[in-house]
């Protein structure tokens, strides 16, 4: 006989489940776990887009004087931000009248929902991986806003966040092309050329995410006495070496999202993972959805937000091909 509440224990499984699935992204990502730590994971609260506030100029008051001199006293147009779109994704789950009749009992329907869920939770999990390198312009533009926009192999055009880089030099990353197929030769002296352009005071990258061919081209350029990886990077469970102290983060491998041959410089200061607060891979309502027309019934996991950065010039790509 099928369990009479089933409908209660859809609902209940997949809530229960929630804190997981987005434990279970945030493990999958290197990108992500950076930022989480950093404290760069910031719930959005609301409002029409998602606002990122940055400084542009410095203050044109400022200024050497002796004695009475005269201090101006303009005000300063200085601040301003960035404004980027939601995103959304949600995966349904769903169960049939007759599955709930063959998997009969409490227990049995548990156990097909949790495998269903965790299938949920790798889906949702590889597509934010994916949107996290794309361009935002996937899906019909639906698609997550990640470092293919914020880090553009062409930085002086574009809009990004509504800022226009062609009219706005600080809005522009760093980019390094390779004039050919990067090699154990060339690509260290590359690397330390692109990380020198990244850096202003103590702003620096403090992670590296590399593709397959890269990444391999990389570390054979090391000695092995000089393959030191970073114990902290390992630990979250990433294949990495260091860079100038810095984690080089192999994020190709099977199903890996970076481009082969690709490296992005982060300053991940300055990137942040802005989930709605109210909706960061939970169920879409508490309540079950019952198909007008079918014998079904479904629960929703969804997710809203989007990625954001306040500081595009500390950020960099490298193409080794």
């Amino acid at each position: 006989m099928a369990f009479p509440n089933v409908s209660d224990i859809i609902a209940t499984t997949i809530e229960s489940r929630s804190g997981k699935i987005a434990d279970n992204v945030t493990k999958n990502n290197a990108l992500l776990s950076f930022l989480q730590k950093r404290g760069n994971q910031r719930p959005v609260n609301g409002g029409r887009t998602i606002l990122e506030e940055l400084s542009f100029a410095e203050n044109g008051n400022g200024g050497w004087y002796s004695g009475y001199d005269v201090l101006p006293m303009a005000p300063q147009d200085v601040l301003s931000a960035a404004e980027f779109a939601f995103k959304q994704y949600a995966v349904p789950v769903v169960i049939s009248g007759l599955e709930m009749l063959q998997n009969s009992g409490k227990e049995a329907i548990i156990d097909l929902l949790e495998s269903r869920i965790k299938v949920a939770e790798s889906t949702m999990a590889n597509a934010i991986a994916q949107g996290l390198y794309s361009d935002g312009t996937g899906f019909g533009g639906r698609q997550l806003t990640g470092l293919d926009a914020a880090v553009p192999i062409a930085p002086t055009t574009g809009v990004y966040g509504g800022i226009d880089r062609a009219v706005w030099a600080f809005w522009r990353s760093q980019v390094l092309d390779m004039p050919a197929l990067a090699t154990v030769t060339t690509i260290q002296p590359a690397m330390t050329q692109l990380w020198t352009q990244c850096v202003r005071g103590s702003d620096t990258p403090d992670l590296i995410m590399a593709g397959n061919a890269i990444w391999t081209t990389y570390v054979n350029s090391l000695q092995t006495i000089q393959r030191i990886t970073n114990a902290e990077t390992a630990n979250l469970g990433f294949r990495n070496v260091e860079f100038m102290g810095t984690p080089v983060v192999l994020d190709g491998g099977i199903g890996g999202f970076a481009g082969t041959n690709t490296m992005y410089y982060l300053n991940t200061k300055y990137i942040h993972y802005r989930p709605h607060k109210d909706r960061n891979m939970v169920p879409l309502s508490p309540n079950r959805r019952t198909a007008f027309n079918q014998d079904a019934e479904a629960q929703i996991l969804a997710w809203a937000g989007n990625m954001t950065t306040s500081g595009s010039m500390f950020q960099g790509r490298l193409i080794g091909e």
